[in-house]
């Protein structure tokens, strides 16, 4: 089965002043809502053109809406981490260390998909 992957220009609206404007698709998506607290958070993951990922959080709770997004490119041993103002670079052993670390699972193992769902609810709540 052949699956066409069509790429679109992208716009992002973004809380802090600067829109996020990339070449990319939807890669995946999800949301929840937080009964408690109602609010309803959505969350999507592209892929750019250049194979970096964008990560766009929309959290609402009646009038009040926050729009995030953040561009992760890994160049070599760096990932590089932008959210339209600022940019910062991080060792990738030194960012899967704290993945694993924010997941609770030991040196040395690897995060599974629903793991990092799981911690990326618990660091956008």
């Amino acid at each position: 089965m052949n699956v066409q992957k069509i790429m679109e220009d992208i716009c992002l609206k973004h809380d802090n002043g600067s829109d996020l404007s990339f070449r990319g698709r939807l890669f995946s998506e999800c949301s929840w809502y937080d009964e408690a607290l109602g609010t309803l958070t959505r969350q999507k993951l592209y892929v750019t053109d250049t194979n970096d990922q964008v990560y766009y959080i929309v959290r609402s709770s009646g009038q009040e809406r926050s729009r995030r997004a953040y561009r992760l490119a890994v160049r070599g041993d760096n990932c590089i981490i932008h959210n339209g103002m600022a940019e910062m670079s991080l060792q990738f052993d030194m960012l899967m260390l704290a993945v694993r670390g924010l997941c609770g699972l030991e040196a040395g193992a690897t995060p599974t998909l629903s793991m990092v769902e799981e911690m990326l609810k618990a660091a956008n709540a």
